[in-house]
């Protein structure tokens, strides 16, 4: 049973979503409000992240476009009008961008319906030519396709590119209006080399890459790799992600044709935070139908001192792997819920890697696991990096995940790690409602 400090705290958070749709009725929708507790109106689009929430809140916190005048403040509902709010991505004057309903990244500047026929017209590739030119068979295994048509692939490839990935500058903050399913179809949001950005209350769906390139040494079989995360972190600091909800829908890979006997990739990850990014703090948000769902270090040599981030109350739903694949960095994932059971074909291989020397403290955490699922199979790891924590449960069973997973493998996890968790606002020290509580109160549509 929750006790009884936890439950104020949920009725003061059901408190925050119930006024939320008063206010809307009550015709104050021209802003983005929600109500707080005493009944005080809270404008979404300039709210920062609380203090203490998470490695984000460290230093100068997290404020986004908090500070930005009517002059940069934008509503916008089309992908034209996203790109010309947005600007420069060295512009760092504070901004605000609201998106009201769901913007399709694969549209021109005029609003018409792109498909990758399109991005491929005129480049000279096709697929079945790709194909032809790049089977193991004629073609060999020992190195990257070159030539022809590798050069068709990258040209249409710039193409879709230089229409769906959107470059988010310093200081912003792009938040979805409540009521009007806000998000992005088929976008990539990219926060690269740039401080304080806030993104909220988005549906962030379906960003499929048209050109994956076959890569016939990679591994022992090749692969079809493919670009363009939802959100991607680069060089990033100091960004808050909060209710969202990471989705491939509606094209789920077991749709995907194979090729090569390799599945024809068109995912990529749905949150990655990489190349030295750091400062992180990702709640409140659901992955769903998704494999490779969260990168947190590009490589085993990524920047040692940096990929700090903290992950709490998110759902994890019908994902494959990497949630999150976790390098080097110092990570807190605690108070999130994990169902591992198989959706729309995403069947899990594991929830948490942690490697290259990655320090990972996960603490109050829930999975629940299918009839027969082992629960060594929920961690994952090169032997070298870390995952520590207690107050995790399986199936509502306290469950010491660490001690199942070395005792099936060669490759241990190490026990301890060289840091403790200070910035925890938000912390349960019991696991056991987060199954019910969060699928209430995660994902974009939440906060209208």
């Amino acid at each position: 049973m929750a006790s009884p400090s936890h439950r104020r705290s949920l009725r003061k958070r059901r408190t925050v979503l119930v006024s939320a749709a008063a206010v809307a009725a009550a015709g104050l929708g021209a802003g983005i409000f929600v109500m707080n507790a005493n009944a005080t109106p809270v404008d979404l689009a300039h709210q920062a992240l609380p203090a203490k929430d998470g490695w984000a809140a460290s230093g100068s916190g997290t404020t986004g476009g908090s500070k930005a005048d009517s002059a940069h403040t934008f509503t916008v509902s089309t992908r034209a009008q996203l790109v010309k709010a947005l600007g420069s991505a060295t512009n760092s004057t504070p901004k605000i961008i609201k998106i009201k309903g769901t913007i399709d990244a694969n549209t021109s500047d005029a609003g018409k319906k792109l498909t990758c026929a399109d991005y491929a017209s005129g480049t000279g590739y096709s697929l079945a030519a790709y194909l032809k030119a790049y089977d193991p068979a004629t073609y060999g295994r020992s190195k990257l396709p070159s030539g022809t048509q590798e050069k068709a692939r990258e040209a249409a490839e710039a193409k879709q590119k230089k229409n769906i990935v959107f470059k988010v500058p310093a200081n912003t903050t792009i938040v979805g209006v409540p009521g009007t399913y806000a998000g992005i179809k088929g976008g990539s949001l990219q926060v690269q080399n740039v401080d304080n950005v806030i993104i909220r209350n988005l549906a962030l769906t379906a960003t499929e890459d048209c050109f994956p390139q076959w890569d016939p040494t990679d591994g022992s079989s090749g692969e079809w790799n493919s670009n363009y995360d939802s959100v991607t972190l680069r060089g990033a600091t100091h960004v808050w992600a909060d209710h969202n909800t990471f989705s491939d829908a509606p094209f789920f890979d077991k749709a995907e044709k194979t090729y090569f006997g390799r599945k024809y990739q068109i995912h990529d990850g749905a949150l990655d935070i990489t190349n030295g990014s750091d400062l992180v703090t990702v709640e409140r948000n659901q992955f769903t139908n998704h494999d490779k769902t969260m990168l947190i270090g590009s490589s085993d040599t990524d920047s040692v001192g940096k990929l700090r981030v903290s992950i709490h109350h998110n759902v994890w739903k019908g994902i494959t792997q990497r949630a999150p694949l976790a390098r080097i960095g110092q990570i807190h994932l605690y108070n999130n819920h994990y169902d591992t059971t198989t959706l729309n074909g995403y069947a899990p291989k594991y929830s948490l890697d942690s490697r290259a020397k990655a320090q990972v403290v996960a603490e109050h955490n829930s999975w629940t696991l299918p009839s027969g699922a082992k629960v060594a199979k929920l961690l994952s790891g090169d032997g070298t990096g870390s995952v520590a924590g207690t107050g995790n449960l399986v199936n509502g069973k306290a469950t010491d995940l660490v001690a199942a997973y070395n005792s099936a493998n060669s490759k241990k996890l190490k026990t301890t790690v060289n840091w403790k968790p200070t910035l925890t606002a938000g912390l349960q020290t019991s696991a056991k409602s987060l199954s019910a509580d969060l699928l209430k109160t995660t994902g974009a549509g939440v906060l209208s």
